[in-house]
């Protein structure tokens, strides 16, 4: 049953496809933002996907976050998502990072649950105009 407290753990090991450099987020060699937001994503999705009901999945819509500090390539990176609300299809998830030496990321990140056939058809509809 989806409810409040549920939990997701994802972890990366940054590698270089992983940088700033690497996605055009900037011209360093340290875990890029988008990389983390893509962790935070894939943690929070993950961690509630056995409890939809059959043909529904999640989209991510909102994410509040901070990049804390930067991780360099080789370093283990971790998220930690918890289930803060459900509101109707509205699910609101806590969210830390942390590389091996602390805290790199916080924030909420917001997602809704949707029919997965529908949502897409809705969205390939849009090559037709």
């Amino acid at each position: 049953m989806l409810a409040a407290g549920i939990e997701g753990t994802g972890t990366v090991t940054v590698a270089e496809c992983h940088t700033a450099k690497a996605r055009a987020s900037g011209t360093l060699d340290v875990f890029a933002t988008p990389a983390m937001i893509e962790l935070i994503e894939e943690t929070a999705w993950k961690s509630v996907a056995e409890e939809l009901e059959e043909g529904c999945a999640t989209v991510g819509t909102s994410l509040q976050i901070k990049h804390l500090s930067a991780t360099p390539v080789g370093m283990r990176v971790t998220c930690k998502t918890r289930l803060k609300e459900v509101d109707g299809r509205r699910l609101l998830f806590d969210v830390t990072v942390e590389d091996e030496a602390g805290r790199v990321g916080e924030g909420t990140h917001e997602r809704f649950i949707i029919q997965a056939e529908k949502f897409q058809k809705k969205a390939d509809a849009k090559k037709e105009v």
